[in-house]
């Protein structure tokens, strides 16, 4: 008996975009983040500016977050052949812009601390050098973000498919790819947020400035640290339920769902018992269906009426008869 190949149902399921700009993209925002962090600090200390050292520190947990962003790129890459990860390595993408939601909040509860301490105890600025420096720290900050902006790219997947009929079901597996589809890269996007925060607090450090200076407000530097402080945290509640949903598969109020509930529904004698949607890649989803009819209705047919969805990447049909289940 001649053997079976049965390499073409054994697909890839590495569903990331085939490409490694945005992991050196990452790395070059790190480090002309820690560079400009540095200075700051420095400058924020020696001219005693709250404005600046707010912006450095804030700038201190920024490069450990981006970084994180490159070396979730990079480990995402290397293991994405690993077999123990069954839907492939997107979510430590996925992970990492969890992880940096969470570090903008404790960024959020230091700036807040920090700057209700200097508005108790005032202490004497050097405005005009402490205005260069955060000056410095904007074009960096601008810099960086255009490095790190949305491109509009396009994920990419690859082609596989794969069918397994020795069940007491019928079963049908399918791995549908190459369809581009538009969608957030949530790494880049929460190291685009942390390089947006750095310009806010690098603009609220310059109103500040100005405004001590010009006008002798002394209090408006720290109070810059408390409005920067809310709008930052309202940043990071947003990509914190944005990562939060992906990675506890809360996806079953995504419009895909509907989608794959109406298709079944245009197909006679068939009931909808069970269905499982999550997402494997920035807008691929995997789906598990199980169907009940009392006709002879094959996985195929249902695999084909499906595959018009093309966010659809990893199909598992399962059908059960009325027949089977009355004997």
């Amino acid at each position: 008996m001649t053997a079976c190949n049965h390499s073409r149902w054994e697909p890839s399921h590495d569903y990331r975009p085939l490409e490694t700009r945005s992991e050196r993209q990452a790395w070059l925002v790190a480090a002309l983040t820690g560079a400009t962090m540095l200075v700051e600090i420095a400058a924020g200390y020696a001219f005693n500016s709250m404005a600046l050292l707010a912006d450095g520190w804030h700038m201190a947990s920024h490069m450990l977050a981006i970084g994180l962003t490159a070396l979730a790129y990079l480990l995402a890459r290397r293991y994405a052949d690993d077999p123990r990860f069954a839907f492939g390595t997107w979510k430590i993408e996925v992970l990492a812009g969890f992880a940096s939601s969470l570090l903008l909040l404790v960024v959020v509860a230091l700036l807040v601390f920090e700057s209700l301490w200097r508005l108790w105890r005032p202490q004497v600025i050097a405005f005009e050098v402490a205005l260069w420096v955060a000056v410095v720290g904007l074009l960096v900050n601008l810099l960086s973000a255009w490095l790190l902006r949305d491109r509009h790219e396009h994920a990419h997947v690859h082609g596989h498919a794969h069918a397994d009929h020795d069940h007491d079901h019928d079963h049908d597996h399918d791995h549908d790819h190459g369809v581009p589809v538009r969608a957030r890269d949530l790494n880049r996007h929460a190291a685009f947020i942390h390089v947006l925060a750095d310009a806010l607090t690098s603009v609220a450090a310059i109103v500040a400035l100005l405004g001590g200076l010009l006008f002798g407000w002394s209090w408006l530097d720290p109070l810059m640290g408390v409005i920067g402080a809310a709008i930052i945290a309202l940043w990071a509640k947003g990509l914190l339920l944005e990562t939060a949903t992906v990675l506890l598969d809360r996806e079953m109020d995504s419009p895909v769902v509907l989608r794959v509930r109406n298709v079944l529904a245009q197909e006679a004698d068939t009931e909808l018992a069970d269905l499982h949607l999550w997402r494997v890649g920035r807008a691929q989803y995997a789906c598990i269906v199980s169907v009940v009819t009392h006709g002879d209705i094959s996985a195929d047919r249902y695999k084909a009426r499906l595959a018009g969805i093309d966010e659809l990447v990893h199909v598992t049909v399962e059908v059960n008869r009325c027949a089977d289940q009355e004997s």
